[in-house]
């Protein structure tokens, strides 16, 4: 038998009774295998350096398993922010019997995943997508539902579930419950209201009526939305990946370059936190940079002379 065995064994076996006590809290089992896995990798690294038991983890231990993995592994940062979160799970587990055991987790934090910028249309693309011919079939709901996207930044969520008595479209203004059943005021552009008004007339629709109804007169539901809009942008000749939150950003992304007003974006789009609606200032930085890079004369590359 293997001399390592039994120092397997004895982080196996802890492992193991772990996943016992969170099979009871009924997990699903992608969560369970998650973790499982987590905690595996760690034991692995543990036994390759002949730490029998797991009261060898102590905070300098795990800090090194942490910086191993990104750096010799090329673990990604938010596959490590996983990692320790099954982690400081088992351990807390194994201090409700040792609760004067030292934390090794406390304070350790996983390096920071680079956050992905969403995508945005340009407002060329933007101004393609919205022209859609009326006189196609379902094309006045259309352009009024691509023109509410764009002009107030809705959730698809907060699009399919909007009332008539919920648009005012001689203030331009529509009443939006958002997450957390928050509601917020957010302005309605001329060319939206006017499409809103065409569509309207069309529907023959009475205040408590959905906008934009589905099958049976029930609001339409957000994958309907989702393949209508893809539908679209194909026909339109916008070949991006466009789904309706694409729009939101868009939205977003083009007012805040406007404006330079971060709050007044945070209200537009509902966010309860501004940190959500910082991501696009790294946005609007990055449409700096290329002006910058197309019109600074020291920022231009050397032509061929």
């Amino acid at each position: 038998m293997d001399a390592a065995a039994p120092p397997a064994d004895a982080l196996e076996r802890e492992r193991a009774a772990w996943l016992a006590h969170l099979r009871q809290r009924n997990l699903s089992a992608h969560t369970l295998d998650n973790y499982g896995r987590d905690l595996a990798f760690l034991a692995a690294w543990m036994r390759g350096r002949a730490l029998a038991d797991w009261d060898a983890l102590d905070a300098d231990t795990l800090r090194s398993f942490v910086a191993s993995e990104h750096r010799d592994r090329d673990i990604s940062g938010k596959s490590l922010q996983r990692r320790l979160s099954a982690i400081r799970g088992f351990v807390r587990w194994r201090r409700r019997e040792r609760p004067q055991a030292p934390d090794p987790t406390a304070g350790l934090r996983a390096p920071r995943a680079p956050r992905k910028l969403p995508q945005v249309l340009d407002a060329d693309e933007m101004n393609a997508l919205v022209e859609v011919p009326t006189d196609a079939p379902l094309g006045t709901r259309d352009r009024a539902m691509l023109e509410l996207f764009y002009s107030s930044g809705l959730r698809v969520s907060e699009l399919c579930g909007l009332r008539w008595g919920e648009l005012d479209l001689a203030e331009g203004l529509v009443h939006v419950r958002g997450k957390g059943n928050r509601e917020r005021v957010v302005p309605v552009g001329r060319h939206a209201r006017e499409a809103l008004a065409a569509w309207r007339a069309e529907a023959g629709a009475v205040a408590e009526a959905p906008v934009f109804p589905g099958r049976g007169g029930a609001p339409i539901t957000p994958r309907a939305v989702q393949l209508r809009v893809r539908k679209l942008a194909r026909a339109q000749g916008v070949y991006k990946r466009v789904h309706p939150h694409l729009l939101r950003h868009s939205f977003a992304s083009h007012i805040l370059e406007s404006s330079g007003d971060l709050r007044g974006v945070q209200e537009l789009l509902g966010h309860a936190d501004i940190a959500t609606t910082q991501i696009y200032t790294h946005l609007d930085f990055q449409h700096l940079a290329r002006v910058y890079d197309g019109a600074h004369p020291r920022a231009r590359k050397k032509g061929g002379g």
